[in-house]
């Protein structure tokens, strides 16, 4: 029969149901939700943590024995900056393990949530992970080498959020490459040498002002970098 009063339109015709209306509230829910997940299995599966105290620790106590007695408080905090920077690599070697070893990264990437979102819990887990373990860097550097004053806490705190948002972009570059362990550092390490640098020139110069601004610089320039092409990074 041919359905004669029919008012159903054509398939083609027929009006896709609007999409949610996802405010300032929903995106940063969606942040809050990616970071309370991976913290949640850090705690449960405890992998990065302790590999990254362990790591900076047995490199501060290697650094204590390998540098010589009168060797300058200078050469002392370049060791702290080369100890912290490749702490962080630990910690962004295995920001989308869970994922990839579940299969899951293109579920994450399929998800309603906002790709830059992803970028950013990543970023605040990977530096939570990165600020406990320098909670516990820090003062092991005080004990085996000199004090700490408040211009290296500031470059610590600055250097970590450019090193974290920089390190959560390539990590994402690098976990569905074949030689993902090699392509991190490679793309990292050259990103990472204006927040070292910055590092290193706060800690050790007796105007410290400077440096602290060229980090605040750096974490705001390649913040909003990352933060805008993070979606063209994975969607490729």
């Amino acid at each position: 029969m041919s359905g004669v009063g029919s008012t159903v339109p054509p398939k083609s015709e027929v009006p896709a149901p609007p999409a949610p209306e996802r405010g300032l509230s929903g995106y940063f829910g969606d942040v809050v939700a990616l970071a309370r997940k991976d913290l949640l299995l850090e705690l449960r599966a405890r992998d990065t943590l302790p590999a990254m105290l362990l790591f900076v620790v047995t490199a501060l106590v290697v650094f204590h024995f390998a540098l010589p007695a009168e060797a300058s408080a200078t050469a002392a905090k370049g060791l702290l900056w080369v100890a912290i920077v490749f702490t962080s690599l630990l910690g962004l070697a295995r920001a989308f393990v869970a994922e990839r070893e579940q299969g899951l990264l293109d579920a994450l990437v399929l998800t309603p949530a906002d790709r830059s979102a992803i970028w950013l819990g990543k970023t605040l887990a990977v530096l939570a992970f990165l600020g406990a373990a320098e909670v516990v860097a820090l003062p092991a550097f005080s004990l085996f080498f000199s004090g700490i004053d408040l211009a290296t806490v500031g470059a610590v705190v600055l250097a970590d959020l450019g090193i974290c948002a920089v390190g959560t972009l390539v990590a994402a570059m690098s976990v569905a490459g074949r030689a993902r362990e090699l392509l991190l550092p490679l793309l990292f390490l050259p990103l990472a040498i204006p927040a070292i640098a910055g590092g290193v020139g706060a800690s050790v110069s007796g105007e410290p002002a400077r440096y602290l601004g060229f980090l605040a610089l750096y974490d705001g320039v390649f913040a909003l970098l990352a933060w805008a092409s993070f979606e063209y990074v994975v969607v490729e």
